[in-house]
């Protein structure tokens, strides 16, 4: 985390009782969450302290009702069922903590049904415009096979992008055909990467990798001109400058060459369980959100395989 935000988090815990502090410390330490998610339960917590103790009342004594108004306050806000849940869940776990330290004898978020979700549909490309998008770099400048090379893991592999970021040098199997990166929770996971990606990982790796570092040192694959690591968000810029130079009217972020990678497998005909394993999901059901993108590809599989298919 940069020194100002630094400095921010520690004003605003300065502001928060004692337990809240131990808890967010909790949340770094030992669960090993990661700074931008701390950030986020931070906000969440300061909210809920502000506006319980803006009534008379302490968090560790909150009941229901007052849980209840504080989360109606934040939906005639404007915000999103999605990101209500986020801030409930946010809630739970903290009381969860609170019941275990014996700070609280009662979790008011046990009664509250998180809001119902439509589960949107991921934004995907067409093959043509991935194919369009992968051309936009300059390949012949350093800066520009790095880019390549980067595109090029995201859709042949369907990182996230925070995995392309945590990405070092001993990440990269040659042999094997394979990465191996860090995902949510801390977990290790091993993903095959397409044979098009990896040879652009090595292209960069030979020419373009030691003319950004000019001699440095540094652990992250993918660096700046300067050689230092890239951020979530320079990656995030880099890739809807690229989309809109090729053309592609939709909004194209890291995450949709995510949802485009599993697709494309799913209408290839990859198993689901398969994808789940690629793409790092602990649960099926997140998988399958895919499969409403490719009701014709199952259709299709089904007249080919099922005995009464035809």
């Amino acid at each position: 985390m940069p020194l100002r935000g630094v400095a921010e988090a520690r004003a605003i815990d300065d502001l928060l009782p004692p337990f809240l502090v131990e808890y967010l410390h909790h949340l770094t330490v030992e669960r090993g969450l990661a700074a931008h998610t701390v950030a986020a339960y931070r906000r969440d917590l300061t909210a809920w302290t502000a506006y319980i103790g803006g009534h008379g009342g302490r968090v560790e004594e909150a009941g229901v009702e007052p849980l209840r108004a504080h989360l109606d306050r934040l939906a005639a806000r404007g915000l999103t069922a999605r990101s209500l849940r986020r801030h409930l869940s946010a809630l739970r776990g903290l009381y969860r903590y609170l019941l275990r330290e014996e700070i609280a004898t009662v979790d008011p978020t046990e009664r509250i049904e998180p809001p119902r979700l439509g589960r949107p549909l991921p934004s995907v490309l067409t093959l043509d415009e991935v194919e369009h998008l992968l051309t936009q770099p300059r390949t012949d400048r350093p800066s520009g096979i790095r880019d390549r090379a980067m595109l090029e893991t995201l859709y042949g592999s369907g990182l996230r992008v925070s995995e392309l970021v945590g990405l070092d040098e001993a990440g990269v199997s040659w042999e094997g055909g394979f990465l191996q990166v860090v995902g949510k929770g801390s977990k290790g996971r091993i993903v095959p990467c397409s044979e098009p990606a990896l040879a652009w990982l090595d292209r960069y790796l030979r020419e373009a990798r030691p003319l950004l570092l000019h001699g440095r040192a540094t652990r992250p694959f993918f660096v700046t001109a300067r050689g230092h690591g890239l951020s979530r968000q320079w990656i995030g810029k880099l890739v809807d400058r690229y989309a809109r130079a090729a053309g592609i009217r939709q909004r194209v972020t890291p995450h949709t060459l995510r949802h485009t990678f599993a697709t494309h497998l799913l209408d290839g005909g990859a198993d689901l369980r398969f994808i789940q394993e690629m793409l790092g999901h602990a649960d099926i059901s997140t998988t399958q959100i895919y499969t409403h993108l490719s009701r014709d590809s199952l259709r299709t599989l089904v007249e080919r395989f099922h005995p009464r298919g035809r």
